[in-house]
């Protein structure tokens, strides 16, 4: 290296760090590009005059398209050491400083697309040897030659050059490209080209050409330019702009070229084209090796010179392998030809957006070798396509799919009429069309695989009208609001249904599909599936059914918990597009996130604790009963209630005189001692006392509760004769409990206790609880054991039953 190169190396170096020392970032007020992760920063359309400085070191990807950067300068990316991707495009760059990427050493893609550099940056773009995409096309150089600086971007992929104002090509512009090979070279020259010199693109390697030169005023530059060709292969070749202001007149084949060029895809886009130059192009192209052509928004126009005389003229063996037509205004294109014979052997043919409204019947004989037809984007309409006035029998018998969408179709069983000879059919696209009802019934001849009708507006009843060898079924964008189950359960090949954004408002619980691998229902109206909804699909694979408006209950949670925990089925939404729209309280809240808890939503855990809980209140119940003698009760007052209803059955009658002083209840073990001493001493008073006791006074043959409710109710005073006895004496227990019933007309001052055996008010069963309570409130007789006591016991007997009358 000669001494002043190194003080040049040194000169910049020393430059650089003071640059990367002396750089102040900008506040994040200030700064205008916001850097994701510090890799890529965003200046794009900024309205920016300057490369912003403070821009972070770590910066891979810089954005600086679409502002009003007049100039690059050696400092503005010199910090920038791992700058991989530069984009500059749409400024207004006239000049870049040499060493403006000095430092830059791993760029490899820069973009100076559309700006206003006066000449090739040769001397800045010295140091990208790693380049690997370089557009520096559309800007305002005259001279397109490369230096050999270029020779040693040996890892240089793609390249566009060139601009409005390039004036000469000469042999030896790109002779530095020799030895690269290229994924894609552009050239764009515009009608300012004056020169062409053959030989000038001889040698460069790369799988696709891209040519925008325009030959209105030049068009013999054309023949050299293919002659420069010959031989050579490409991916694709393509024109832009060939005749950009002029349709061609001339009579010389301009396109002789073509039949010597390798080339699989030829394109011509945009440009000026007239039924004879078309003709000059197919007529080449059919004795070349080219497989593919489009015609991408050309502006087509008829030759009012050009003559037909329908001998020889007739472009009958075109053999491609794909032929598009597209964004075409004028429909005429597709009649230049009358007979349509360039379509003979076309296996794939695409005529998109041409505004073509009608197939004549001439065509659909051409048409016998096209596996691939799609006519989609245009103003067909049902009688436009199926005319019955043609023939259809045996057309289209290659055809496997056929795409009509974006048209102005109606009616899906008049296409199954047109269809109906198309045996090898497998594809059938018709989205975007205006099918609806079906008014007539369709009948489907072939085996159709795949059917795509999203977007249009069909109801449950479509589903009658749909081939049932289908695989494959879109029905997204449809307004279905329900499905008709009987279809689904005859397709039994479907493998994918897409039934997006329609208005299903339920998934039946009884959708039986077994071969169904994908379903996709997001963006419908129903709120509720469960375990159940898809339990017929045992194939389901690939679910999505989200943004519904989701009822989140324990089945919805049951679902998802049961779904996803098994795996078998893969939710591809989850979870992002799953919300709850009800209740009230969980509205806008995820459904993953919703829990309601395992008691909430385990029925079986729910029936488990109900069932405990029941048999725990059953037993305290019971317990309490039988401490509280409720049983006894509760027999005791349904003896009361019938012996009352058996005494209004036989005409009793209320409230008559009563026929006894007092009732005596006693215990059996107690019966000697109130015959020998109680009725004894009451019955011989003058006059005696009327006592009514069991063994005597009850009437023979009548219910025992009859009889004791009865006599309660006919004696003035209820003498109880309390002993141990008496308490287990099941008898006694009724008697008392009779009478301190307020239903049969008795008080507490009608019941006179006599305690025969000293006993413990506190050693009483729960049933005596009255009892306990009058030993406790009320004054008692008890029986004296002493002989002399027991004169006073009869006198305060007697004074409690009142004197003895004769009509009680």
């Amino acid at each position: 290296m000669s001494s002043s190169l190194r003080v040049t190396a040194l000169a910049n170096l020393l430059l650089c760090v003071w640059l990367t020392l002396v750089t102040v970032p900008a506040t994040a007020g200030q700064f205008p590009c916001p850097a994701s992760d510090g890799v890529f920063a965003n200046c794009k359309g900024a309205n920016l005059e300057w490369v912003p400085a403070g821009l972070p070191l770590s910066v891979e990807v810089l954005d600086l398209s679409y502002n009003r950067l007049r100039a690059i300068r050696r400092a503005d990316f010199a910090h920038l050491s791992r700058l991989r991707d530069l984009r500059l495009q749409y400024n207004n760059i006239s000049h870049i400083e040499g060493g403006s990427f000095l430092f830059n050493a791993l760029l490899e893609h820069l973009n100076i697309f559309n700006n206003s550099l006066r000449a090739i940056p040769h001397k800045a773009l010295q140091p990208l040897v790693k380049l690997r995409s370089l557009d520096m096309s559309n800007n305002l150089y005259a001279q397109a030659t490369l230096d050999d600086v270029f020779s040693a971007f040996t890892s240089l992929e793609s390249l566009s050059l060139g601009g409005p104002l390039v004036q000469n090509l000469s042999r030896g512009d790109f002779r530095a490209l020799q030895k690269t090979r290229l994924v894609k070279f552009a050239i764009k020259a515009g009608t300012s080209l004056v020169h062409y010199e053959p030989g000038t693109l001889v040698g460069i390697q790369t799988r696709e050409m891209w040519l925008d030169i325009a030959l209105d005023d030049r068009p013999e530059i054309l023949p050299n330019i293919l002659r420069d060709f010959a031989g050579s292969s490409f991916a694709c070749l393509r024109f832009r702009n060939l005749f950009e202001f002029k349709y061609y007149t001339g009579t010389e084949d301009i396109f002789l070229g073509l039949r010597a060029i390798k080339t699989n895809k030829l394109v011509f886009y945009r440009g000026k084209f007239n039924e004879n130059l078309l003709r000059m192009a197919l007529l080449n192209i059919q004795g070349s090796p080219i497989k593919g052509l489009e015609l991408v928004a050309v502006d087509f126009a008829r030759s009012p010179s050009f003559v037909d005389n329908g001998t020889g003229s007739s472009v009958t063996d075109l053999s491609l392998d794909e032929l598009v037509l597209s964004d075409i205004s004028n429909p005429d294109i597709l009649r230049f030809d009358w007979r349509f014979t360039w379509f003979s052997k076309v296996r794939n043919l695409t005529i998109r957006n041409v505004n073509f409204n009608f197939v004549p019947c001439d065509a659909w004989d051409e048409l016998r070798n096209v596996e691939v037809m799609t006519i989609a984007n245009n103003r067909l309409r049902d009688n436009f396509l199926y005319n019955q006035r043609c023939t259809y029998k045996d057309s289209m018998p290659s055809l496997r799919t056929f795409d009509a969408s974006a048209n102005e179709l109606t009616s899906l069983s008049t296409l199954t009429a047109l269809m109906g000879e198309w045996r090898q059919l497998r594809v059938l696209d018709l989205s975007y069309n205006k099918l609806g009802s079906l008014e007539e019934s369709c009948t489907w001849r072939q085996n159709i695989t795949k059917m795509i009708l999203h977007h249009n507006t069909f109801d449950r009843s479509v589903l009658d009208c749909l081939p049932t060898t289908l695989e494959y079924l879109d029905l997204s964008y449809s307004s279905l609001d329900q499905l008709d189950m009987t279809y689904f359960q005859k397709a039994t090949s479907l493998r994918v249904l897409l039934l997006s954004d329609n208005k299903i408002k339920f998934i039946p619980s009884g959708w039986s599909s077994p071969s169904l691998w994908s379903l996709v229902v997001d963006g419908n109206s129903f709120g509720l599936i469960n375990t159940g909804s898809f339990h017929n699909m045992p194939s389901l694979a690939l679910l999505r059914a989200g943004n519904n408006p989701y009822h989140c209950t324990c089945d919805l949670h049951h679902f998802f918990q049961e779904t996803l925990a098994r795996g078998t089925v893969n939710i591809t939404d989850w979870p992002d597009d799953y919300i709850c729209y009800h209740p009230e309280p969980l509205r806008m809240t995820s459904v993953d996130r919703f829990s309601p808890g395992r008691l909430a939503c385990d029925v079986r855990l729910v029936v488990a604790i109900s069932v405990v809980i029941t048999a725990i209140v059953v037993l305290v119940i019971v317990l309490l009963c039988y401490a509280f003698d409720v049983p006894w009760y509760a027999k005791a007052t349904y003896q009361i209630l019938r012996a009352r209803y058996r005494a209004r059955q036989e005409g009793d009658l209320l409230g008559r005189d009563f026929a006894y002083h007092a009732f005596v209840s006693y215990s059996h073990s107690d019966a000697e001692w109130v015959r020998d001493q109680l009725l004894l001493r009451l019955e011989s008073c003058e006059p005696p006392y009327r006592v009514c006791i069991h063994e005597r006074d009850f009437m023979p043959g009548r219910w025992i509760i009859d009889n004791i409710i009865e006599n309660i109710e006919n004696s003035r005073k209820v003498i109880f004769v309390l002993s141990h006895h008496f308490v287990n004496s099941e008898w006694c227990n009724y008697e008392l409990y009779f009478a301190q019933q307020r239903a049969i007309g008795k008080t507490f001052q009608d019941v006179i206790l006599v305690v025969k055996e000293a006993i413990d008010p506190d050693s009483l069963p729960s049933k005596y609880c009255r009892l306990k309570k009058m030993l406790s409130t009320k004054t008692y007789l008890e029986w004296p054991e002493e002989t002399q006591r027991r004169a006073f016991f009869w006198a305060q007997l007697c004074s409690v039953l009142g004197k003895p009358t004769l009509r009680v």
